[in-house]
């Protein structure tokens, strides 16, 4: 296959070609957050595809069992691990990141049409964010009805105490959670292995439902059934993208590495041994997972379980984190802070706001739908849709961007188009049962960043109308008057060709100017990380005025003092004590209209605005050197 990989920047960039052991670590630790959500799912996919009531029979379980196998080949195997992961942006995954290269590869009326699809994955993905950590952890802790059915009342206090303890681990970051984790997921791995081999020692017979036929003949023969039954297979690929946004925090070598030598067969081993239970014991459908453990086992497996189905919150977790950071950087969603927990990759990163609004999503889906059977009808279209947004943009990019042969692309993306939609079809015959839960969660988020992203493209372009040309303000200008004073002051704006509202509102109360004026515009690249020569750009206008454009990469964290001391490479010497910064506050007023469409949409806005972080944190501006100039706005 072509390779479309571009010099990596991320996670992978920080580790020496001999450091065996650090690769050793990385991939450790790679295995304790990415891998947890498509771990857990022997915890509940089997059990799920039983749901409707039919009987277990041979073809039955045979046809079940092929279905799986053949997803989690094409859709994990093939098309995240083998082909997406080389559709990656300098290192980073996810939605996002695959919205920005398909933007890149196209032009005029695509673009809006690719950003549309891109923040319908986005929105899908945090209501996948939501789903997954309540379904996974609420299935473990079920284990303890099997042993002791009378322990049923503890289940749902005991799923939000754990739920709790997970949200507030993330503070550590996402380095050292997996660190802890790594070790743990690798003992429940092995232990799914070893508990659906030794059932299969038993019936080796059961290896033949690896022939795609028994998955095609269950289908045919009642196409109806059939079809629902696909709703309930895909539990089993749950996590993919998950997996494909968190590939910036640890890069793409480790998580290759732990999918095809270690996690891959380990659950093709329980599915298989699953389903040579259900064979000899009809009866252990109740919940095949937990009884392939002899009864000793039960309370220790349940113990394991919890704590892995704890980690398989984290992907899905961490990918939010980073789909947030990139939102933010890419004008998607508001300025938030952004926390970054390690040193040495770039990816790894914690939002505060996004832990505590998904912990209370969550807790209060947890309390609402209060099972996992209740949640498996909700799950499954979120996690459909998004799959199938990749596969739209990833094909887009690909064909466009890469230059990938149509003789190749066209087969390839077709089966993925194939399964994807026949997968996010079936999903959407449960909307009635839970499945709107999912959709309410998106319509929401894409509600927040499509009206975020429209209202500042609006604003902006008011800005524009009513503003000065710089050209024309400094020609004008006076070289006696207004006064000069000493020092420098720089004036943040989104638009280094008009003159800043600050600037003149300065101007207007002050009745001087600095003897040296520098507007800064910071500009978000649709790239990861911007490299150090690359950062500014300055330019003398004249009468003492400069531009300054600093660039980042949309994973990169915007830190302005820290860009000003590159100056003197390009001999632009700025003393930092005797410069001040000037920004522009604007109150933002709602203007009269006829429809509560659109009033609605300005009062988000509105609100979305005042959430904001404050321009001098997130530049990391010291507050000291500030002054704020302001008015109002009617929108």
């Amino acid at each position: 296959m072509p390779d479309t990989t571009a010099p990596p920047t991320a996670a992978a960039q920080t580790i020496p070609a001999h450091g065996t052991t650090a690769r050793q670590n990385l991939t450790i630790a790679a295995l304790g957050v990415v891998y947890g959500d498509i771990g857990t799912s022997p915890l509940y996919a089997i059990k799920q595809c039983f749901h409707d009531g039919t009987a277990v029979t041979t073809p039955r379980v045979f046809g079940v069992l092929s279905l799986i196998v053949w997803a989690l080949t094409i859709v994990v195997t093939v098309k995240y691990v083998i082909v997406l992961m080389r559709a990656d942006n300098r290192g980073e995954g996810g939605i996002f990141a695959l919205t920005v290269l398909a933007l890149r590869a196209t032009t005029g009326r695509k673009n809006r049409w690719i950003m549309f699809a891109g923040l319908i994955g986005g929105s899908l993905f945090f209501g996948d964010s939501v789903l997954t950590p309540a379904i996974s952890v609420i299935s473990a802790v079920e284990g303890l009805e099997v042993k002791a059915p009378e322990l049923q009342p503890f289940v749902l206090p005991l799923t939000v105490i754990l739920l709790v303890a997970l949200f507030v681990a993330q503070r550590r970051g996402t380095g050292r959670v997996g660190g802890f984790f790594g070790p743990v997921i690798i003992v429940w791995f092995t232990t799914l292995g070893l508990l659906g081999l030794a059932e299969i020692v038993r019936q080796p017979g059961i290896l033949e439902a690896v022939n795609p036929l028994y998955g095609i003949e269950l289908i045919l023969s009642d196409p109806g059934s059939g079809f629902i039954l696909l709703g309930s297979v895909v539990l089993a690929v749950t996590g993919a993208e998950a997996l494909y946004a968190d590939m910036g925090h640890f890069g793409r070598p480790p998580i290759r590495r732990g999918w095809l030598r270690f996690v891959f067969p380990c659950l093709l081993l329980n599915y298989f041994g699953q389903g040579a239970l259900l064979l000899a014991n009809p009866d252990a459908l109740q919940n095949p997972f937990y009884r392939l453990a002899p009864d000793w086992a039960v309370y220790p497996l349940v113990v394991l379980a919890s704590a892995a189905t704890v980690i398989a919150s984290q992907a899905v977790i961490s990918g939010a984190f980073s789909l947030t950071r990139q939102a933010v950087q890419l004008g998607y969603l508001p300025r938030m802070q952004v926390q970054h927990t390690s040193e040495h990759e770039m990816g790894q990163v914690f939002v505060p706001e996004v832990n505590t609004i998904l912990l209370l999503a969550v807790v209060a889906t947890v309390i609402g739908f209060q099972s996992s059977n209740a949640l498996g009808s909700a799950y499954g279209i979120a996690v459909t849709g998004t799959m199938t947004v990749d596969t739209i943009l990833g094909f887009t990019y690909l064909s466009l961007g890469a230059k990938w042969p149509l003789w190749l692309l066209i087969p390839l993306f077709g089966l993925f188009a194939i399964v994807d939609l026949s997968f996010f079809g079936a999903n959407l015959l449960k909307v009635a049962e839970g499945g709107w839960f999912p959709i309410v969660v998106a319509s929401f988020a894409f509600a927040v960043m499509g009206t975020w992203w429209r209202g500042r493209r609006l604003l902006a372009e008011q800005r524009a109308r009513d503003a000065m040309p710089l050209d024309l303000f400094v020609g004008n200008l006076n070289p006696e008057r207004p006064v000069r004073v000493p020092g420098t002051a720089i004036f943040m704006t989104r638009d280094l060709t008009q003159v800043p509202v600050a600037l003149l509102h300065a101007l207007k109360h002050y009745k001087a100017l600095h003897e040296r004026v520098v507007m800064m515009q910071v500009d978000t690249e649709g790239v990861p990380h911007v490299p150090a020569e690359r950062r500014l750009e300055i330019n003398e206008v004249g009468k003492g005025f400069h531009t300054m454009r600093v660039r980042y990469g949309f994973m990169d964290e915007p830190n302005v003092m820290r860009a000003l001391a590159q100056c003197r490479v390009q001999h632009f010497h700025i003393n930092l004590m005797e410069t001040s910064f000037f920004i522009g506050r604007e109150k933002l007023r709602p203007r009269p209209r006829r429809t509560a469409v659109f009033r609605w949409r300005d009062r988000l806005f509105i609100f979305l605005t005042n959430l904001a972080l404050d321009a001098t944190e997130f530049f990391r501006i010291p507050p000291n050197r500030v002054v704020e100039l302001g008015g109002q706005v009617e929108i």
